[in-house]
């Protein structure tokens, strides 16, 4: 353990030392949200990758791996559709010139769309990054196995947040690229050795879990839909991959770091899958002990699996994963809340470092927000899911709108946006209390009822209600007032 600990607080110390640095170049809001609009092709690319490979793989996809097998490989499929749709949009994202997504829905459906899109944002962004905290701190209790469980998600939620309020994005982006070499070593460092224990590929197959051996074993299709939706939506609309892509010196880097993001991800979430389904081989073969959770199956394997420097390395790329997905989504909703809220309606005009000053301080009351809601759930892969469908339900199908659909009015984008997040959270307290199962054997419809007795394990996630009614609300308000009111064109970016 000396060995994880001492790699673990030189890296830690290293990058809060680059935030630091780079905290004197911040004088105003964008080098604090957007780092001066300078990133280059590299530094964007190492930035959307670490972002987006964040506790969501590392720990949630590693728990479906270690309950379903192989068909866990599917699961990349909805990020590396994502990407490919953001590929085609980066220079657009670009072009726009703006700060945040809410200043593209503000430009085409007004105001009200705008204070609804950023109360969608903080709420699933919130959630993100209290699961990372969760993760961070599975990590710390290894390595200090005296410290206590709140102490430690406490100390992994301040770091967070001193290392985050420190410099915005210029310590965000740049920290990520060290980030994104140290999670790709770590990974492929530790992947061959972990097979190789297992007995090589035939003896990782023989462990595999009952229905898992076939990649579309386990999955009906409603539910793999149900599954990939989520991850699709959420980065199709991501504040983070926008903001990233506002901050591109040009729109030809936003678009090549985007190309460059595509193959990153898709190459490492199967990797990080196949490192999960090795280590879960280790604990069925009796190498190495059970995990308390699921989700902890390659902190498991880092500690009791691997040669103290290359377990080392694995717990570093662990954390490194942590805290560059948890600064993003801290970042995000601190930006969108100063610029949506702070200088649209309180203080109109306010200087530079009046500015910074505010991100700084709204960084710290939504991190400790997110310590908060840290204790209410020791789930992944479903908590994920959940943030997901708020965020993808609530904004994706109007900023596409707003993108690209002449037709879409201000009504209909007020009414999708309000519809999609209360059907998500509606069916989700439905489905946990047993309340919709029960409504729906009451109408008959036993197989509804079944469904949703077994929503999250073989059912129907509020991804797809959730959706469906976004859209069917947007498409059906917009037709229903295109005559009251004058039609906006989509936004004149190229």
């Amino acid at each position: 353990m000396a060995v994880h600990a001492l790699v673990l607080g030189v890296y830690l110390a290293a990058l809060m030392a680059i935030g630091a640095y780079k905290a004197r170049r911040v004088r105003n809001q964008e080098d604090f949200s957007l780092a001066g609009r300078r990133l280059s092709t590299a530094v964007l690319a190492g930035t959307l990758l670490a972002t987006w490979i964040g506790t969501g793989s590392i720990f949630g996809n590693a728990e479906e791996a270690y309950r379903v097998g192989l068909p866990a490989f599917l699961l990349p499929i909805s990020g590396g559709v994502g990407i490919l749709v953001l590929v085609a949009l980066a220079p657009r994202i670009r072009r726009c010139g703006q700060f945040t997504i809410q200043d593209i829905l503000e430009a085409r459906f007004g105001v009200v769309t705008r204070i609804l899109g950023t109360l969608t944002l903080v709420a699933a962004y919130v959630i993100i990054v209290s699961y990372q905290y969760r993760a961070g701190a599975a990590v710390v209790e290894r390595i200090l196995p005296g410290l206590d469980h709140t102490a430690a998600v406490a100390a992994v939620a301040l770091f967070v947040i001193l290392y985050t309020a420190l410099a915005g994005m210029y310590s965000v982006a740049y920290t990520d690229v060290a980030n994104g070499v140290l999670m790709t070593a770590g990974i492929f460092i530790a992947l061959p050795i972990l097979v190789t224990k297992a007995g090589g590929w035939t003896g990782v197959a023989g462990t595999l879990p009952p229905g898992g051996e076939a990649i579309f074993g386990h999955y009906p299709p409603a539910h793999l839909l149900s599954v990939l939706l989520p991850a699709l939506l959420l980065i199709i609309g991501d504040a983070n991959m926008y903001q990233r892509f506002f901050s591109a010196k040009d729109p030809a880097s936003a678009r090549r770091s985007a190309v460059w993001m595509f193959a990153g991800v898709l190459t490492l979430e199967a990797a990080i899958i196949a490192t999960a389904l090795a280590a879960r081989a280790l604990v069925v073969q009796g190498r190495i002990p059970e995990p308390d959770l699921p989700g902890h199956i390659i902190a498991q394997a880092a500690f009791h699996a691997l040669p103290p420097w290359v377990g080392a390395l694995l717990a570093a790329t662990l954390v490194a994963v942590i805290l560059s997905t948890a600064d993003s989504y801290l970042l995000a909703p601190s930006t969108s809340l100063v610029r949506d809220v702070y200088e649209r309606f309180i203080a109109p005009g306010c200087s530079g470092p009046q500015a910074v000053a505010a991100g700084r301080v709204v960084a710290f009351v939504l991190g400790l927000s997110a310590l908060a809601l840290a204790f209410t759930s020791d789930r992944f892969f479903s908590v994920a899911l959940f943030a997901y469908t708020i965020y993808g339900a609530g904004i994706t199908p109007v900023l596409m709108a707003a993108l690209f659909w002449r037709g879409a009015t201000r009504d209909g984008a007020v009414a999708s946006m309000v519809t999609g997040v209360l059907t998500s959270i509606g069916w989700k307290a439905g489905v946990s209390s047993g309340w919709l199962a029960a409504r729906l054997g009451d109408f008959g419809w036993a197989g509804g009822a079944a469904a949703a007795r077994n929503a999250g394990e073989a059912g129907i996630e509020a991804v797809l209600p959730a959706l469906a009614a976004s859209l069917i609300v947007l498409f059906a308000v917009s037709r229903l007032t295109r005559r009251s009111r004058p039609l906006s064109p989509p936004l004149p970016i190229r």
